[in-house]
């Protein structure tokens, strides 16, 4: 019993280094991610290494083929549509569901997230049209907050996985710096909090749609390789 809670433990560590690794960018979409240098990167056997990497296939950011192994997920514009039209279906009905069962804690949850939310930079002056690691983590909880209120946890772990691939997705679009006269970001989460709080599924539907709307159009930086082959 010792053994395997060991092992566990170890391969529950380099799940979340090689998660954080992807979504960081440390690790590039389509990169191949081989059994030798993974291994000496983390220092963990085959065993550990391979039970993350199918972990991370079942959250969307790494894709398995046979005879080909795992490569961190490639990405395409197209792709990138049919998820967030994916996404945007499945959260709306998340977030009715929340309206409708959340309770005094999910309130207070979504809340202060949107706080912590608006108080993080979007972006760094050096780097206008990339977002900063922190403005990504803190919109992401924002989200996940807000659909915690829905009951059904069965489908709150679909939703989850579908924004953890859009995760992935937002740090390699190009972001258009917001023009005179644009509504804030902050603004528009605002509106879908404050939609969500008043109990109102049609316009917090609305606001969650706008939103999405926002991302659907926005495409991949140049340069991005999808169908990188490098260690």
């Amino acid at each position: 019993m010792a053994a395997s809670s060991s092992k566990q433990t170890r391969t529950d560590g380099v799940h979340e280094r090689l998660r954080a690794d992807i979504l960081s960018g440390e690790l590039r979409p389509g990169q191949r991610l081989k059994f030798p240098d993974l291994g000496a990167r983390y220092e963990a056997s085959v065993g550990v290494i391979r039970e993350a990497l199918i972990r991370l296939t079942e959250r969307g950011l790494v894709r398995s083929e046979p005879h080909h192994g795992f490569q961190v997920t490639p990405l395409t514009d197209a792709a990138h549509a049919e998820l967030t039209d994916a996404r945007t279906e499945l959260e709306v009905l998340a977030l009715r569901r929340a309206i409708a069962d959340g309770d005094l804690g999910w309130e207070s949850r979504a809340v202060a997230a949107n706080h912590r939310y608006e108080q993080t930079p979007r972006t760094d002056p050096a780097r206008p049209d990339r977002p900063t690691e922190e403005w990504l983590h803190a919109h992401a909880e924002f989200h996940i907050a807000l659909l915690d209120g829905c009951a059904n946890r069965r489908l709150l772990e679909v939703a989850a996985s579908l924004r953890e691939e859009a995760e992935l997705y937002r740090r390699w679009l190009h972001h258009d710096p917001p023009g005179p006269g644009d509504p804030s970001l902050p603004d528009e989460h605002r509106e879908l909090l404050d939609a969500a709080l008043a109990r109102d599924p049609d316009r917090a539907e609305a606001a969650l749609r706008h939103l999405a709307g926002r991302t659907s159009h926005l495409r991949l930086l140049a340069g991005i390789d999808t169908d990188a082959d490098t260690a």
